[in-house]
């Protein structure tokens, strides 16, 4: 009896895809299963990593698939409000500072405008946060462990939590799905709720980043409180009537102008 041809690197790669997508991301087990050396799988591992399918881990690789595409998709909704409010944001950032950076698209902007600056420490929990910094020596990059979630490219888990405890950050910015006058930021998971939470209380300063289609929406069922004080760092020209519970807290950035609502901006060093 004739034995099945092998199939080659590029069905190979193909099929393996198709095998971590469906759970089987181990070294071992996929060298297993189609027959080739580990050093093999590793390579065609790499190859699809570089191409932005999976994402290497530790022994093996998670899928990236369609639902972190959908996340590189909603980073290009708003792109320019959002690199703006981005750019409002780094303005803020002194160099020398310890930075908190959450999960999240414009988060992951902001990353990018810091990437160029001296002295800086980058805290953060955020995959697109980490490939923006990653290999620029004036950052000091701090990568908080635990459990990659997808679809928002988020670092979570009790681990997270627990180094949390252990950094004392002069800013925090935190991205969001929706903001809601009187409950908060709307987020896609319980798990990621209480990681905001704590990211949220563990800096001198907070600031939410989020642009006009973000605002007053809920599109989850869990919630990060803004129970303490906090500016909104947006991107509207002008003031209207929905920045008046956010200015409450705080104070209302405009990005692209200087105009304020509520407190003052507060620019000096940790515990001023």
């Amino acid at each position: 009896m004739t034995s099945q041809p092998r199939p080659g690197t590029r069905d190979r790669r193909a099929m393996l895809l198709e095998a971590v997508r469906d759970g089987s991301g181990g070294i071992t087990r996929l060298a297993e299963e189609f027959g080739v050396s580990e050093s093999t799988i590793r390579r065609d591992l790499a190859s699809l990593a570089g191409a932005g399918h999976v994402v290497r881990t530790y022994g093996g690789a998670l899928d990236t698939g369609p639902r972190d595409r959908g996340f590189r998709e909603k980073d290009q909704e708003h792109a320019a409000a959002r690199d703006s409010i981005a750019r409002e944001a780094a303005a803020l950032v002194r160099d020398g500072e310890v930075v908190l950076l959450d999960a999240g698209t414009i988060t992951g902007r902001l990353a990018r405008h810091l990437a160029h600056r001296e002295g800086l420490t980058v805290v953060t929990n955020s995959v697109t946060a980490i490939r923006e910094l990653a290999g620029f020596p004036g950052i000091d990059l701090i990568v908080l462990g635990g459990r990659l979630r997808h679809p928002g490219e988020a670092i979570l888990g009790e681990s997270v939590l627990a180094q949390l405890r252990h950094v004392s950050p002069d800013r925090v910015f935190l991205g969001t799905d929706g903001l809601v006058s009187g409950r908060g930021l709307c987020c896609p998971s319980l798990e990621q709720s209480v990681v905001q939470h704590a990211m949220l209380h563990a800096g001198a300063e907070a600031y939410v980043l989020a642009d006009h289609s973000q605002l007053g929406q809920a599109p989850f069922p869990y919630w990060t409180p803004l129970d303490r004080e906090f500016r909104l760092v947006t991107d509207r020209t002008k003031v209207d009537i929905q920045y008046s519970p956010f200015a409450e807290s705080g104070g209302v950035l405009l990005a692209g102008g200087t105009e304020t609502v509520g407190g003052g901006a507060h620019h000096g060093p940790r515990g001023s």
